[in-house]
């Protein structure tokens, strides 16, 4: 017997229209997904903050950054994961979905509309990772530091964006006769839908956002605290970010055969998906910079400074 989607309301808090004369402002509804991606931007914060803060972790080499860099780079950071996102959706799915692509030159002003979802992890990381390089550059910091301090934290923010996704009742599983089969169905997605769910959705399917949130959130991130912490890989700059890029890419490859494609996507070649083409360079590129970073003789002390 299938299990039934719990009636979440994708809106968390719905903020009343503010009466001003004869200027009405809102109502804002504060959605859950919002939610996730502050909470997840907050503590991953917090959390290299606190990598920087122990120099245990850092050997005879002072940390990359310190807390106000860290503090700087926040800014630098929240703008890239929210246009990276955005582009690298519209570029890697709606451009090459001819549903997607007629709605988009028919609505151009549907870019904008991030609140309405269509975000990509790729494009997210892209956008970061680009991010950091003008931010290394600027601040004259080690560019393999900073990227490992932002990967070793990225785990927390795709926890919480799985579990936003799972509340939305979207990016769900392939079919399943598993007893753990999920029926999306629940009265907000009816409400979405004209008053009915959509037919696809009422075979039961993997609850495959909760997969993400424990293999990409959890236990990717119980890895990279094992190497930070236990295997010292903060002194191997780009090691820290190679195991993430291996390791995201692995669990994404693994995940896309439960994970139902995105309706309209073309067939590619091999059973393919696209975040599977999309993981396969974010792996090579990892087991590049992991071989790298461990090749390289281990971390001298800082020259002392003179008075």
């Amino acid at each position: 017997m299938a299990l039934q989607f719990p009636d979440f309301d994708p809106v968390a808090v719905a903020i009343p229209a503010l009466h001003l004369g004869s200027m009405t402002l809102g109502p804002f509804p504060v959605r859950w997904y919002a939610l996730a991606y502050i909470a997840g931007i907050l503590l991953g914060w917090r959390y290299c903050v606190a990598l920087v803060r122990n120099g245990k972790l850092w050997g005879p080499r002072p940390p990359t950054a310190t807390p106000p860099q860290i503090d700087d780079l926040v800014l630098w950071v929240t703008l890239a994961i929210i246009l990276g996102g955005r582009i690298g959706y519209i570029c890697f799915y709606m451009l090459v979905n001819p549903g997607q692509r007629a709605e988009l030159f028919a609505h151009p002003s549907e870019v904008f509309e991030i609140w309405k979802g269509g975000m990509s992890f790729h494009g997210a990381a892209i956008g970061v990772g680009l991010a950091i390089i003008a931010f290394a550059r600027a601040n004259r910091l080690a560019l393999f530091g900073v990227l490992d301090l932002v990967a070793a934290s990225e785990p927390i923010g795709q926890g919480f964006g799985r579990l936003a996704n799972f509340v939305n009742g979207e990016l769900w599983g392939r079919p399943t006769s598993l007893p753990w089969g999920m029926i999306f169905c629940n009265h907000h997605i009816a409400q979405e839908n004209g008053g009915a769910c959509p037919p696809e959705v009422m075979t039961p399917r993997h609850p495959s956002q909760l997969y993400e949130a424990a293999l990409e959130g959890l236990a990717l991130f119980l890895v990279l605290r094992f190497a930070t912490h236990r295997l010292k890989w903060l002194q191997r700059p780009g090691a820290v970010t190679g195991l993430w890029l291996i390791g995201y890419g692995a669990i994404r490859i693994a995940l896309e055969n439960v994970r139902n494609p995105d309706i309209g996507m073309p067939n590619f070649p091999l059973g393919l998906t696209m975040g599977m083409i999309l993981s396969i360079p974010m792996m090579l590129l990892g087991a590049a910079l992991i071989w790298n970073g461990l090749r390289a003789p281990p971390p001298a002390p800082a020259a002392p400074q003179e008075a």
